[in-house]
Parts: structure tokens; C-alpha cells; sequence
């Protein structure tokens, strides 16, 4: 995400500590969230299937994703 776009995510949170952000602004914030956040949960999965556990014998296995709870 660029930094002018986390910069405005911080600006939008200052502001909403000082008063009430208008429907625009709420919005604004809602969608640089969301955006922010699928960014993050994108890299951490790169970053998860990355991983290795080392088994006692040396070898290498690679992280299992955990089946949903629902």
C-alpha cells in the first residue's frame, strides 16, 4: 500500500478522535481499511507458505492451513 494512502488512514483516524467524520470522510476510511487490510493478510500468507518446520529426522515440512471452524 502506497504511503500516502496510510498517511491519510492516519489522518482520517486523528480526525475521527476530534469530531465526528462526515459520511464521506467514513466511507473513505471504511474503504482504506479494507484495502489496508487485504494488503496485510496477502503478504502474511506469502510469507506463511514460506515457513518450514524442521522434523527431528532434518527434514523440511511445509506449513498446513487449518481447515475452517464453521
Amino acid at each position: 500500500m502506497e504511503t500516502e494512502k496510510i498517511e491519510r488512514i492516519n489522518a482520517l483516524a486523528r480526525a475521527k478522535k476530534e469530531r465526528l467524520l462526515t459520511p464521506e470522510e467514513e466511507a473513505e476510511r471504511k474503504a482504506l481499511h479494507a484495502e489496508y487490510l487485504a494488503g496485510f493478510r496477502s503478504n502474511m500468507e506469502q510469507v506463511l507458505q514460506n515457513v518450514r518446520i524442521q522434523e527431528k529426522d532434518g527434514s523440511l515440512t511445509p506449513l498446513q492451513k487449518k481447515a475452517d471452524k464453521r
